[in-house]
């Protein structure tokens, strides 16, 4: 075992999936994606602006999804273990949790489902999730030695795709706030995680139609920074 292998062991943090929404409007024009502020308080990433998203919970897995992923994200997800529909039913569930937007398909099976905590008030809409909605587009792991390790999924959507008021945020948690629709073009004026900057590059390389084919892979697993593509 070498030294960089030794630290990642001895790292408090277990890295945990995590899946983020995207949220783009106005792509043919002015885009604009979706992002808020977490608190000044918080164990991870105080007062940084990022996309809503969070950790995958046991019972997202056990979410049924009103049309399947897509075949090329299924496979993307699905590499190396990762259990693809609980990921995309993460995102869903903590865009609706952050920013009290609805991402997803009136389907009459929802009526049928006993609802777990977290998607009860989502399931209550008459909702279930559309994996067709959702391109994923980018894979990060939190470096060693931060307080809390995240292996996330960033799913892009269009608001296009949403089920609400794309500006209703009033039944958003108190998780993120100041809720808004920021530009590409001014966001770097905004305090965001390193992260969030790469990944809105590609987004704007994918925007302008210059992007590189494959989902972007941020790998800092162990010490040594990998970036590659899926």
């Amino acid at each position: 075992m070498g030294q960089a292998d030794a630290r990642i062991l001895n790292d408090p943090a277990p890295i945990r999936d995590a899946a983020t929404v995207i949220v783009l409007r106005d792509a043919a024009t002015r885009p604009r994606v979706l992002m808020g502020q977490r608190g000044k308080d918080a164990a991870f990433m105080p007062s940084k602006f990022v996309f809503p998203g969070g950790a995958v919970d046991v019972v997202d897995a056990d979410i049924p999804f009103a049309r399947p992923l897509r075949p090329d994200c299924l496979s993307r997800l699905s590499d190396g273990g990762a259990d693809a529909n609980a990921l995309m039913a993460a995102g869903v569930r903590e865009l609706w949790e952050e920013t009290g937007l609805l991402l997803g398909t009136r389907d009459a099976r929802a009526a049928d489902i006993t609802a777990p905590r977290g998607w009860r008030g989502y399931l209550a809409t008459g909702h279930l999730p559309d994996g067709e909605a959702m391109e994923y587009v980018f894979r990060a792991i939190t470096p060693p030695g931060r307080p809390r390790r995240f292996d996330a999924r960033f799913f892009l959507v269009e608001d296009s795709a949403l089920g609400s008021d794309a500006d209703d945020f009033s039944g958003a948690e108190d998780e993120l706030n100041h809720l808004q629709w920021i530009p590409l073009d001014e966001v770097r004026g905004f305090d965001m995680p390193f992260i969030t900057e790469v990944v809105l590059a590609e987004l704007a390389a994918r925007v302008e139609g210059r992007a590189t084919p494959g989902v972007p892979f941020f790998d800092n697993s162990t010490e040594e920074s990998r970036f590659r593509r899926l």
